[in-house]
């Protein structure tokens, strides 16, 4: 099912006309939120939410995800039209912060996808910025207009202010990367990890579901997930690497008893009450440059 038919068509439905331009941030856009819902929809997904259950989470459901995409429809075809005009990282942050606020309104305070408006939301900018400029949609391409647009900003905000999150709080106390400095290299998690991943089962044959399952494994076994960390500090995070590079090493989804394999593991994560959260966002902003870089934009 789609995004647009899941919310009965109200998410970015087409107007009678717009300017060329304005349809590619408008598809963008599209292309972020439906990335978004495939990552919800994903199952098994260890500790995470799903149409099928809360995994670790008491606090959030699918429908909260939902009330969250919607409050972010609009979101990622302003900050892919800020890219295009080359603003300043500021700006792009002021966006974000925006966007933040919807979502925390429209989800009574619950942060369904801080990382996710943080990490998509520097691709849209980098996919209208490449537009802008005429320059080739790949993944080597994306990667350097985000970090020649905007690499020094995104460097200096790794810098902690006076007001820190959770993630920062914790990336802080355990040496881990978090969501900041991964921007500020390029989002490596994205194009070295979670992208070959996913191209690599697409090219055996198994279809994109099982490739978003081994891309998210993928992320898991390499990432230092604050959201991990938060929840179940050292000790948890080096479950959720264990287990995902055991997975991996069977054979990922090439596995015949993948499913198998996967389920055991999020019944784990939930006991443990562990939530790779921000494997999840890099899978979403991995789906989001495959989707981009293959020709799914006008």
């Amino acid at each position: 099912m789609s995004i647009v038919a899941a919310t009965g068509g109200a998410l970015l439905a087409p107007r009678a006309r717009c300017a060329p331009g304005e349809a590619l941030h408008r598809e963008v856009a599209r292309l972020a939120l439906h990335c978004l819902y495939a990552e919800l929809t994903l199952y098994p997904k260890p500790g995470l939410v799903s149409l099928v259950d809360n995994g670790s989470h008491s606090d959030m459901n699918a429908a909260t995800f939902m009330r969250s995409l919607f409050a972010l429809r609009h979101y990622f075809a302003r900050i892919s039209r800020a890219g295009a005009a080359g603003v300043p990282f500021p700006e792009l942050k002021r966006l974000g912060i925006e966007a933040e606020a919807r979502m925390l309104r429209a989800t009574a305070g619950i942060n369904t996808h801080r990382g996710a408006i943080f990490c998509l939301g520097l691709l849209c900018a980098a996919i209208g910025r490449a537009r802008a400029q005429g320059i080739a949609l790949t993944p080597a391409c994306l990667r350097a207009v985000l970090l020649l647009r905007w690499g020094e900003a995104l460097a200096a905000h790794t810098v902690p202010g006076a007001q820190q999150s959770n993630g920062l709080r914790v990336a802080d106390l355990h040496g881990a990367g978090g969501a900041r400095e991964e921007a500020a290299l390029g989002l490596p998690s994205v194009f070295e990890t979670g992208l070959p991943a996913l191209r690599a089962a697409l090219a055996a044959g198994r279809g994109m579901r099982l490739a978003r399952i081994d891309a998210l494994f993928a992320l898991m076994a390499r990432i230092s997930d604050t959201n991990v960390f938060h929840r179940g500090g050292a000790a948890g995070a080096a479950t959720v690497r264990e287990h995902a590079q055991a997975f991996l090493d069977a054979g990922a989804t090439a596995d015949p008893h993948w499913r198998v394999r996967a389920l055991d593991c999020h019944r784990l994560f939930v006991a443990e009450r562990l939530s790779p959260g921000g494997a999840a966002d890099l899978l979403a902003a991995t789906c989001l440059v495959h989707a981009a870089t293959t020709g799914a934009l006008p």
